[in-house]
């Protein structure tokens, strides 16, 4: 099996692209640990995996939380040859009316929950092994209503060039995954309606070049790519996103 012998973990893997890399990698042969922080999704994704993955309530905003997460790796997994840094939350708001809140909850998930979690888990990463991070299109340019969700996955780039140059010593390969509107259960987006998530989805297909959103397990196809497959890649962003940061023109 293609990922026969390989321990992986998933931070942010009870849905949408982390839930579709946990599914390729079991169904690969891998032994994978997922995260999620809702208790709820924690037990919806352990059984839809089949008990082919361990599942762990852990909030990646929470120190305490990162600090018991290494320990239970380590102690599950042993030492690990893949790492999936897939968490993120986003909250649209002009910037006028951004508060001190939603600006922490932002950069405390995205950006500080994701250094220290990949700090913790590194030294139980295999020489040889990856690291994939997940951005987003929002990581470049700007939209209204982005302005701290597209700074929080800049900085995450960033963290990643940086993971990249220390870690090459041992081998250990970071890269990132950049999609764009992909159709998942949240769209990625915290408190949306069914009516919103239905109008996010319909401007997705308009706006992408593709005409259409993509799928999670196109997102996780490119993790995996990335995590196994390019083993001469390190530092990179790939986009996932159907040709929109890319400026593409669709044809008429």
């Amino acid at each position: 099996m293609r990922y026969e012998g390989k321990n992986a973990v998933i931070i942010g893997g009870t849905h949408g692209i982390g839930l579709a890399t946990a599914k390729l990698l079991a169904e690969g042969g891998a032994q994978v640990l997922i995260t999620g922080r809702n208790q709820s999704n924690v037990e919806k994704a352990r059984d839809e995996l089949g008990g082919k993955a361990h599942a762990v309530k852990s909030d990646a905003s929470d120190m305490n939380d990162i600090a018991l997460l290494g320990a239970i790796v380590g102690q599950r997994l042993g030492r690990i040859d893949f790492l999936h840094v897939n968490v993120g939350v986003a909250e649209l708001e002009p910037f006028e009316q951004v508060t001190e809140a939603s600006y922490d909850r932002q950069f405390a998930v995205n950006t500080k929950g994701a250094f220290f979690t990949v700090q913790r888990l590194s030294p139980l990463l295999r020489d040889g092994g990856s690291i994939v991070m997940t951005s987003s299109v929002a990581d470049e340019g700007a939209e209204p209503g982005m302005s701290v969700y597209s700074a929080t996955k800049a900085a995450l780039v960033s963290f990643a060039s940086g993971f990249a140059v220390e870690l090459l010593p041992r081998g250990i390969r970071v890269n990132v995954v950049s999609p764009g509107f992909i159709d998942t259960p949240t769209k990625g987006v915290k408190g949306l309606s069914d009516e919103e998530r239905k109008a996010f989805k319909e401007i997705g297909d308009q706006v992408t070049p593709m005409k259409r959103n993509g799928t999670a397990e196109e997102v996780a196809r490119a993790v995996l790519f990335l995590g196994f497959e390019a083993t001469f890649t390190t530092g990179a962003k790939l986009a996932v996103d159907g040709g929109l940061g890319q400026k593409i023109s669709a044809a008429v």
